[in-house]
């Protein structure tokens, strides 16, 4: 079965709310991950000023993983807005489940990302369901 975890996104304090969870509940990251470790879009290229924000976090806690990330404005990031500044992140156990859950969450929604191959090793896609809810579907290739 799919495990669910949270998925916080925030304009560009990230590294900082992330370092305030640590301070207060213990542990530490699992991975860090920044925008400019990502392959240069020649079509879009990323303003150096976002080089360094968070393209994803991820911190095990309490028997889950909180993750996050920075919002990019004009790079398909949505408004933050208090409310929707989360996603729920499902992290699939095959390719198959994956595919299943996100085509069963967009009916009727929205998707924001197609379930596709990431640089970094993940099928992953992003949608946000009929709802308004903001889901991160992933699937997490077997490490050789």
């Amino acid at each position: 079965m799919a495990l669910l975890n949270l998925y916080l996104s925030f304009e560009h304090q990230t590294e900082e709310a992330f370092h305030f969870y640590k301070s207060v509940l213990g542990g530490d990251f699992a991975d860090i991950n920044r925008f400019g470790d990502m392959p240069a879009d020649e079509n879009k290229p990323l303003p150096e000023e976002f080089k360094n924000r968070i393209m994803h976090i991820v911190y095990p806690v309490g028997g889950m993983m909180l993750m996050g990330s920075d919002t990019l404005p004009g790079f398909g990031s949505p408004e933050i807005k208090q409310g929707n500044n989360f996603s729920i992140s499902v992290a699939a156990e095959s390719k198959d489940e994956a595919d299943r859950i996100y085509n069963g969450l967009s009916a009727g929604g929205n998707i924001t990302m197609p379930l596709a191959d990431t640089f970094w090793g993940a099928y992953f896609g992003m949608l946000t369901d009929k709802y308004g809810i903001n889901w991160m579907i992933n699937y997490d290739y077997p490490r050789e």
